[in-house]
């Protein structure tokens, strides 16, 4: 295989299992063995599931994310799951450092995190029984700051976290402006939780209250917030903005979960403990006959593809460690897992197509829309076989937003069979993993430069320089 040298130095310095006495994976096919067969491991016939999955990780078609491709069949006493929201943060010191302590066992374990600090009282609230006062959600973000700091320096791994601060938090003010600090807040991305109340107060330009505990303690324009937000992002890059009550309505759980909080990266909401599970479907690696006037998505290899990949991540939730026990219960009673696409930009050049065109716009809809509908197919025959997830209400499921917009043979097989998880699909950056797979354009984002400087961290821990040539 014809593989940039850049690519291969990423897979030796992140995914390849070395052993304590050297021995270590001969070449990237035994990394594709390794986890393949690592994965089969819950399935009644193993060899036979894991020549499957081997074929649908040669020459990059699928490609699971990271963690697992770092640490499924090591024996290491690391997660598989990428990123995972913690616990509710109670406003008490004892609650607070439990928290913390927690965020330092999953990051240990190599998982990103969010925390949602919305529970915390304001800077300058009374605290009763030792006569002081708060010191508010952003000093206690410090603390989770310097934590992941320390965690990272243990290894070459950069730590990630993500803070939420809801929209009518007394607080929120210097929330939206604490990254304009560059040394504030280096290890978080940070997020405003978005209400539909907030967005009508923007539209009415009306009064927005500023509230902990049932207590208004100011008063604000709602127009003026929301720009003052909008500035930022414009200007620092943060905060982000998360539609939260569309979130929780659009949720295919929300007759069982709040969600508060996302991992690091975004694209996957979750609630208290749930974690995030993350594989791609190479877009790229199926088009056939490329740069041709027939140039075109193989959909039928994508129908064979699409249903190994569920029932790899699937099995991932059987085989992961988990850093927490909470986390443990939440994954397996939910089994949500996020299978998204990776090489959009390079499949559109393929096929001869501007990126952000209409016609771009037409065969992503396309594109996607065929891999959920075969997502959630795969996962109702998996249910069929193996059982539904343990929280399953086939009625007030079904009756959910999102799933009331599926397809309809779709709703008529989870109707029969029921679905084996909860949640299917996310659309993830696939930074590393896509620079893996030979360098194709990441996620479904465009390709933003043919050539660039990579800086990659090392163990001692000094930085060094790769040229990332694109082709």
């Amino acid at each position: 295989m014809e593989w940039a040298p850049v690519c291969q130095r990423i897979w030796d310095m992140k995914y390849r299992f070395r052993d304590p006495s050297g021995q270590a994976d001969a070449d990237l096919d035994a990394t594709w063995w390794r986890v393949a067969r690592a994965l089969a491991t819950p399935e009644r016939d193993p060899e036979l599931w894991a020549g499957r999955f081997h074929d649908a990780l040669a020459d990059f078609k699928f490609l699971p994310a990271g963690r697992v491709i770092a640490g499924a069949g090591t024996g290491r006493s690391v997660t598989l799951f990428n990123c995972f929201v913690m616990g509710t943060i109670g406003d008490d010191m004892s609650s607070i450092f439990e928290n913390l302590r927690e965020a330092a066992l999953t990051m240990q374990q190599g998982g990103g995190i969010g925390h949602d600090f919305s529970t915390l009282r304001p800077q300058g609230a009374p605290v009763k029984g030792v006569g002081a006062d708060a010191s508010g959600p952003l000093s206690f973000m410090d603390v989770w700051d310097a934590m992941c700091r320390t965690i990272m320096s243990a290894g070459s791994r950069r730590g990630a976290m993500m803070a939420t601060l809801r929209c009518d938090h007394p607080d929120i003010e210097a929330f939206v402006d604490a990254k304009r600090d560059s040394n504030r807040l280096r290890m978080f991305n940070v997020s405003v939780l978005i209400t539909d109340a907030f967005m009508k107060a923007v539209k009415d330009d009306a009064d927005w209250n500023l509230v902990f505990g049932g207590k208004i303690s100011k008063t604000v324009k709602a127009k003026a917030l929301w720009e003052r937000i909008m500035r930022a992002t414009y200007e620092v890059a943060e905060p982000g903005v998360i539609f939260i009550d569309r979130v929780n309505r659009r949720n295919n759980l929300h007759y069982c979960e709040t969600i508060q909080a996302t991992n690091p990266c975004g694209e996957q909401p979750l609630p208290p403990y749930g974690a995030c599970l993350l594989g791609s479907i190479n877009l790229a690696a199926l088009v056939k006959d490329p740069f041709t006037p027939q140039a075109r998505l193989d959909l039928e290899a994508l129908e064979r593809l699409v249903p190994v990949a569920v029932r790899m991540l699937d099995n991932v939730v059987d085989v992961s460690r988990f850093p927490l026990e909470s986390q443990e219960k939440e994954a397996k009673a939910k089994r949500r897992i996020g299978l998204g696409v990776t090489g959009l930009a390079d499949a559109l050049i393929f096929c001869g197509v501007r990126y952000g065109s209409s016609e771009a716009v037409r065969l992503t809809r396309e594109w996607l829309g065929a891999v959920q509908r075969l997502s959630y197919l795969a996962s109702a025959d998996i249910a069929a076989e193996k059982g539904s997830f343990p929280l399953y209400q086939p009625v007030r499921y079904l009756a959910g937003e999102t799933v009331k917009a599926l397809p309809g043979d779709v709703r008529t097989a989870i109707g029969r069979y029921g679905i084996r998880n909860a949640l299917l699909n996310s659309i993830a950056p696939t930074g590393t993993i896509s620079l893996l797979a030979d360098n194709v354009s990441s996620g479904i984002e465009p390709v933003f430069a043919f050539s660039y400087l990579r800086h990659v961290l090392q163990p001692d821990p000094k930085s060094c320089l790769f040229m990332v040539k694109y082709v």
